[in-house]
């Protein structure tokens, strides 16, 4: 055909995902909404702004105290104390109850006690976030958070930290990868479940993507 263009057949490179790039989108994602974003790695033990002396450790304990501080400045330090020893020893037998028994401290505050300067004992609630002023919360999302347990060792991609205490996890997953579905996701989640018990007892959420 003499009016035929001079087309020629040009291979265009497939766009390629990669799991980092849907990491790096939910970090940004969170950090638009006003989250500290850290790397995992740049808070592990024995490093130089570590916050966590071991990779059991589940609570950011320095930021916890910082917050129960913050947020309860007329309950004298005995109490605060017993507020902070009762968010990182959960009591329960199993995870489920420990996992109620957290959402209880969250939602209601932690029942402490401490001496009057008279003698007498008094009780009162700590409170352990700040719901009416959110921005008031210290709100942290680490990726790559290494948690070991019973000789178990796990990375889970997100954990969303609040005031020191893991709240939620997200395990994501490539998108252009047909095998990485959103239930091998959740039983990924499931794992973590099975073998992380004091880290899991904490998480109101668990999500995959």
């Amino acid at each position: 055909c003499p009016f035929r263009p001079n087309w020629r057949l040009v291979e265009t490179p497939v766009a390629t995902f990669a799991e980092y790039v849907v990491e790096d989108a939910a970090l940004a994602w969170l950090r638009s909404l006003g989250c500290e974003i850290i790397p995992g790695p740049d808070i592990a033990p024995g490093e130089l702004a570590a916050e966590r002396t071991d990779h059991g450790q589940v609570i950011l304990e320095g930021r916890l105290r910082k917050a129960l501080t913050r947020l309860n400045p007329t309950l004298p330090a005995e109490a605060r104390e017993d507020a902070f020893r009762k968010l990182t020893r959960l009591e329960g037998p199993n995870l489920e109850s420990r996992n109620r028994a957290f959402h209880k401290h969250l939602v209601d505050g932690v029942t402490v006690e401490y001496r009057r300067p008279g003698g007498s004992i008094a009780g009162a609630q700590a409170a352990v976030i700040d719901f009416d002023h959110p921005e008031a919360n210290d709100w942290l999302a680490v990726n790559q958070f290494t948690v070991t347990e019973n000789k178990n060792k796990r990375r889970p991609d997100i954990v969303l930290f609040g005031n020191g205490l893991p709240l939620a996890l997200i395990e994501l997953k490539n998108p252009a990868d047909e095998k990485a579905t959103v239930l091998t996701a959740f039983h990924q989640l499931l794992t973590y479940k099975a073998e992380l018990h004091q880290h899991c007892a904490y998480y109101t959420l668990l999500l995959s993507s």
